[in-house]
């Protein structure tokens, strides 16, 4: 899958651009605040229906502005694909593939998946269980339309349980008929997560010693309360704490990862350099098992992915994604260096673009 175009309106500090792209790597180049994310959580929005940050829609509007739009162009299995979405102020965003707009958001997910590594991954490290959870869901939905409903079923269930809680409902036939589904729904995430956790947990390793060599052993674990137990029987055995404490305390929407280096939680021994490693194999492996689930090949946006890390580690990520396995990649970097050594080792064509203050334009080979 190649994004040919981007067509952008009022979005975020970028007021209006217009943006033709390479097949192959397109780097993006400016100072910090220039709007250079902006541009790839565009694309990612075209993807996923809403910014990679996780704002609320009426943030993402330029300032001032009541309006929003963003198109991508693309080539999907060799047939043109238009992609539009637009949001007015107040009101509900509109997701079109083609003329035609989509029923439910979901129904759009996977069609044109996408992988992003940003500054932000250190939050899978450092913040909630919530982000992790996510990072699984994103993975695996993509790919996987039935996991995506039974995730939207979990949660409409899990809401409604939380309400009865809050209102300090004791109906038992309320609860169960509620807690049926989301024991339903809970039994097939569980599995599929179960399951991608097995398949992703060597393409991590591998990708993460191609950085930073065999010498750090990394691990991930799969916490669950369905790891040994079912949903129906802790929904039972926890109501009445739940009552006390107005929300519900055991089922998926409490599963975690845990990301362990030597042995050890990375949040607490790891270095910015090795977070940062452990990061990037992570969004890495992330678009190899979407590679194999998705219909489509990812596009994979890399923003400012060398920050932080050694001269041999910027080494080993540039021989990683010179690989035969990436499709298109966008890259945004404040060091031209790093962008004009990348250019030097993947083959394909490549677009070099300055972004000064939300305008992008293409530079020439000799323009810095």
């Amino acid at each position: 899958m190649i994004l040919n175009r981007l067509n952008i309106i009022n979005y975020k500090n970028i007021a209006e651009a217009d943006i033709e792209f390479a097949p192959k790597v397109n780097c993006l180049i400016g100072n910090n605040g220039m709007g250079k994310t902006n541009v790839l959580d565009a694309v990612y929005y075209l993807s996923m229906c809403k910014s990679h940050t996780g704002q609320p829609d009426g943030t993402v509007l330029t300032h001032g502005s009541d309006f929003m739009m963003l198109q991508g162009h693309y080539t999907r299995h060799k047939v043109e694909e238009d992609i539009t979405v637009s949001l007015q102020r107040g009101k509900r965003k509109v997701m079109r593939r083609g003329t035609k707009e989509y029923k439910r958001l979901s129904q759009h997910i996977g069609l044109m998946p996408v992988v992003m590594v940003s500054p932000a991954d250190v939050d899978l490290i450092q913040g909630s269980s919530e982000v992790r959870r996510r990072f699984v869901d994103t993975s695996i939905s993509q790919g996987n339309s039935e996991y995506l409903s039974m995730l939207i079923r979990y949660n409409k269930a899990l809401e409604q349980r939380n309400t009865m809680l809050r209102n300090e409902l004791r109906d038992p036939l309320l609860y169960e008929s509620v807690e049926q589904m989301m024991v339903g729904a809970a039994e097939v995430i569980h599995r599929e997560r179960s399951q991608w956790v097995q398949r992703f947990i060597p393409l991590f390793t591998r990708y993460y010693n191609s950085i930073a060599g065999n010498d750090e052993a990394v691990t991930i674990d799969y916490n669950s309360h369905l790891n040994e137990s079912t949903l129906a029987v802790e929904l039972e055995q926890t109501r009445e704490r739940d009552l006390l404490l107005g929300y519900t305390t055991r089922g998926i929407h409490r599963d975690d990862l845990v990301l362990n280096l030597s042995d050890f939680p990375m949040r607490q021994t790891a270095s910015q350099g090795q977070s940062k490693t452990y990061t990037v194999a992570l969004r890495l492996a992330q678009f190899e098992y979407m590679l194999d689930c998705c219909s489509a090949t990812p596009l994979l946006l890399l923003d400012d992915i060398f920050d932080r890390l050694d001269a041999s580690r910027v080494e080993n990520i540039i021989r990683v994604v010179s690989g035969n396995n990436f499709g298109q990649i966008f890259i945004t970097d404040t060091n031209r260096e790093h962008l004009d050594t990348i250019m030097s080792r993947l083959e394909g064509d490549h677009l070099m673009m300055r972004v000064e203050s939300g305008f992008v334009r293409p530079l020439k080979s000799n323009e810095r």
